[in-house]
C-alpha cells in the first residue's frame, strides 16, 4: 500500500475493484463506512452485487475477467477530456505518449460490449476519480487472481500516475493484504525472487551482502513461484517440499494435480498448528505455535510493523516457527547462530535490509501504534504515505498493456463462468475457522451462488444439491439461487475440505507472477435425480478421496 489505514476516513472517493472488502477485510470495510459518513464517494467495480456494492454510488458490474477493458476505457477518458496531471506526468513519470496510444481503441462504447458496464458509468468513474484529489484505489485478489493479473495491476498504476494521485495523503494505489502477517513474509524474503527488503537475488551486489552475512554461496537464478512448483510437483520434479502454515490440498487451483504431485513427493514436511489435508500427505508433521503463543512481529496490510506477544503457553510439544527453522538448519549442517529471541532475528534483518533499517523490537515497545517502512534509521519515524517527494525509485514508468481475455471462457460444454472467493466466517482452507462452533453455526457447508434466470433453467431450486463440473473435475454443494451474480456467472467459496472449490479452478498462471486463474473457469451445473428439493448435511456432499500415504 502506497497509504496508510487511517486515511481511508479522510478520503473523498474510494474505488474498490475486486476486493470484497466487508467480507474478506472487515476493519478495512469499518474505515470505509465511517468515510462514506463522513461524505466520501464509493465507486465499486466487481462482478459481483457484494455489500459494498449495495452501499455504493456506482456499482460497475464488469463480467469476470474484463478488467483490463474496463481500466483502459477509464485511462481513454480521462485522456481524451484532458483530466491528466501534466506537471506530476512531466516531473515523475516514463512512458506516457506511449499509454495515450495505447488506449486509442478502448472507447467507453466498445468497453460496454466486452465488460457489460454502461459507458456513461465508465465516463463518470473516470472524471469522479481523475478530478478528486483525495482518491484512492483498493484491490486484492478479483484483480491478481487472473492469467492478466499483472496487466490489470498495470492498468490500476497508469491511472495513479496520469492523475497525479501518488504521494497524497487518503489516495495511492493500496492493494489489501488478506491476512495478518502476509505482508511481513513478503518483506522477509518468503518470495523465490527477493532476498529480504525486496533485494533482488539476481542482483550481485545484494547477492554478496546476503553471502557475506550468512556465510555461505547463494545462487544468482531466481527460483520457482508457486504455481510452476506445483507443476514441477506433479511432473514428479521435486522429490523434497516443506509447506509452512498452508493447507495446498485445499488453496491451490486445480488441485486433483496437486494430489497426484504430493503422491509422488519423496519426503514431505509440513509445519502445522493443527492437522489439514495436507499434513495426511506429509511424512513429517512439525508442530508450531499460533499467533498468541509466540513473540514476535506482524506487519500488515499498509506496512505497519507491530509487536506481537506471547499470551498463552503452547500447547503439547509445539515451537515457535523460527526455533523450528533453526534446529532444522542446524541438523541440516548449516551452523545458524544462536538468536536469544526473535528480537535477535530481527535485529538481523534490519541490517541487512534499508527499508527496515530503523526498526527494531525496541523502538517498537516504545511506538505501540508500531512503525510504517520504508524506516531507514533509528531516528526515521517512518512512512504513513509513500512516495510524498515522488516515486521513491526516481521516475515512474507507465505500462503499455492490451486486453488478452482469461485463459478459459465458457462453451456449450461448460456454460458457466465461476469465480471463486473467502467469506466473512471463514479463511483460506478454514483450517482455524471451522474448528469454531459459532462460525460453522454461521456457515457449515458449501454453495454456489446462481442467478435465478440460470437456476430456471436448469430446473434448480434453492437448497438442492447440485454436481458442478470443469475440465479439471467434479464436487457437489449446495445451490443459492441469488441476485448477486449476474446471468451466466456462479460464485462460490473456497474453505470447505469435503467440497473443494479449487477441484474445479484452472491452474493457468499469470506470465509475470504465476498467480493461478482463481476467478475466471468454465462450469457446468446437473441438477441431481435425487435432490426433490432437500437440503443436505456436510457429511451428505462427501469428503476427500484417501491419498496414498493414507491407505
Amino acid at each position: 500500500m502506497t497509504n496508510s489505514i487511517p486515511e481511508i476516513r479522510d478520503s473523498e472517493l474510494m474505488f474498490v475493484i475486486g476486493s470484497n472488502t466487508s467480507e474478506a477485510h472487515p476493519i478495512i470495510a469499518m474505515e470505509m463506512k465511517r468515510a462514506r459518513q463522513r461524505g466520501a464517494k464509493l465507486i465499486v467495480a466487481d462482478p459481483r452485487k457484494i455489500w459494498m456494492a449495495e452501499h455504493a454510488d456506482l456499482h460497475l458490474q464488469l463480467k469476470p475477467g474484463t478488467d483490463v477493458w474496463l481500466l483502459q476505457a477509464m485511462a481513454h477518458v480521462i485522456i481524451n477530456e484532458n483530466l491528466v496531471d501534466h506537471e506530476f506526468i512531466e516531473k515523475h513519470t516514463d512512458g506516457f505518449d506511449a499509454v495515450v496510444e495505447a488506449v486509442k481503441p478502448y472507447t467507453p462504447e466498445e468497453a460496454e460490449k466486452v465488460t457489460g458496464v454502461p459507458a456513461e458509468d465508465i465516463r463518470t468513474t473516470a472524471r469522479q476519480y481523475a478530478t478528486t484529489q483525495k482518491a484512492g484505489i483498493y484491490y486484492t485478489l478479483g484483480i491478481t487472481e487472473h492469467t492478466h493479473g499483472t496487466d490489470n495491476v498495470y492498468c490500476l498504476a497508469n491511472l495513479v500516475l496520469m492523475t497525479g494521485h501518488l504521494g497524497k495523503r487518503s489516495a495511492g494505489m493500496n492493494p489489501l493484504r488478506g491476512q495478518n502477517n502476509v505482508q511481513g513474509a513478503n518483506d522477509a524474503g518468503a518470495t523465490p525472487i527477493f532476498y529480504p527488503g525486496y533485494q533482488p537475488v539476481t542482483d550481485e551486489a545484494a547477492r554478496l551482502k546476503f553471502e557475506t552475512a550468512w556465510g555461505v554461496p547463494l545462487s544468482p537464478n531466481n527460483g520457482l513461484n508457486l504455481n510452476v512448483m506445483m507443476k514441477e510437483l506433479t511432473k514428479g520434479n521435486i522429490k523434497g517440499m516443506y509447506v509452512m502454515g498452508e493447507d495446498i490440498v485445499i488453496s491451490e487451483p486445480n488441485v486433483s494435480q496437486v494430489e497426484m504431485g504430493l503422491n509422488k513427493c519423496e519426503f514431505l514436511v509440513c509445519q502445522e498448528i493443527f492437522h489439514n489435508v495436507t499434513t495426511g500427505y506429509a511424512d513429517v508433521v512439525l508442530p508450531a505455535t499460533c499467533f498468541a503463543e509466540k513473540d514476535g512481529v506482524f506487519t500488515n496490510t499498509d506496512r505497519r510493523v507491530q509487536r506481537v506477544r506471547k499470551a498463552v503457553n503452547p500447547p503439547g510439544n509445539a515451537r515457535a516457527d523460527w526455533k523450528i527453522l533453526c534446529d532444522v538448519a542446524r541438523t541440516a549442517g548449516y551452523p545458524m547462530p544462536n538468536y536469544a529471541d526473535p528480537g535477535e532475528v530481527y535485529e538481523e534483518m534490519a541490517q541487512l535490509t534499508p527499508k527496515v533499517a530503523g526498526i527494531s523490537h525496541r523502538r517498537l515497545d516504545e511506538n505501540i501504534r508500531g512503525l510504517q517502512w520504508p524506516c531507514t534509521d533509528q531516528d526515521d519515524p517512518g512512512t504513513p504515505t509513500m512516495h510524498m517527494d515522488g516515486p521513491a525509485i526516481g521516475t515512474a514508468p507507465f505500462q503499455v498493456v492490451q486486453y488478452r481475455p482469461s485463459a478459459e471462457l465458457p462453451d456449450d460444454e461448460f456454460p458457466l463462468v465461476l469465480s471463486t472467493g473467502r467469506t466473512l466466517y471463514h479463511y483460506n482452507a478454514a483450517t482455524q475457522t471451522r474448528r469454531d462452533p459459532g462460525t460453522v453455526a454461521k456457515q457449515d457447508q458449501n454453495f454456489i451462488e446462481v442467478n435465478r434466470r440460470d437456476a430456471r433453467k436448469l430446473g434448480l431450486n434453492h437448497g438442492e444439491l447440485v454436481k458442478i463440473a470443469s475440465r479439471r473435475g467434479e464436487i457437489r454443494a449446495q445451490v443459492w439461487i441469488s441476485p448477486r451474480v449476474k446471468p451466466g456467472c456462479t460464485w462460490m467459496p473456497m474453505h470447505f475440505a469435503e467440497s473443494r472449490a479449487n477441484i474445479l479452478t484452472n491452474d493457468a498462471g499469470d506470465n509475470v507472477t504465476g498467480t493461478g486463474e482463481y476467478k475466471v473457469c468454465a462450469v457446468r451445473l446437473e441438477k441431481l435425480p435425487s435432490s426433490n428439493g432437500a437440503t443436505y448435511s456436510q457429511s451428505e456432499i462427501g469428503h476427500p478421496v484417501l491419498n496414498d500415504k493414507q491407505r
